[in-house]
């Protein structure tokens, strides 16, 4: 008898070329971070992805994604829960040494389930 295993539903906001290459994955992995870019950050509602995705990522791309995707929860638990600001905004900061075995790790593909322009 096969058991699945338990996961957690995440968020990310997410511009144009971040996107593109999420597409170039076959939408079953985030990119290797950019050397300015040393934490990845994944998001725990939606809600909060969408404040980003519409507030930060149009004005600074033309175009604001978010994205919904699944991840092992029994990984996660590596990742403490981190508050960066009010209390619905919560976030889980993973090294970028550490995103492939993060990509490892995603149960399904990513999916986009909303778009503002």
């Amino acid at each position: 008898m096969v058991q699945e295993q338990a996961t957690t539903v995440l968020w990310r906001p997410t511009g144009p070329e971040e996107i593109e290459l999420v597409r170039e994955s076959g939408w079953r992995a985030w990119p290797p971070r950019l050397p300015e870019q040393p934490i990845f950050y994944p998001v725990l509602n939606e809600e909060y992805a969408i404040k980003i995705a519409r507030d930060w990522n149009v004005p600074h791309h033309g175009v604001g994604y978010v994205t919904r995707f699944r991840v092992e929860t029994a990984f996660l638990e590596r990742y403490p829960v981190q508050q960066a600001g009010g209390r619905t905004i919560l976030e889980l900061w993973v090294p970028a040494e550490e995103l492939d075995e993060f990509n490892a790790h995603l149960a399904g593909p990513i999916e986009v389930v909303h778009e503002f322009r």
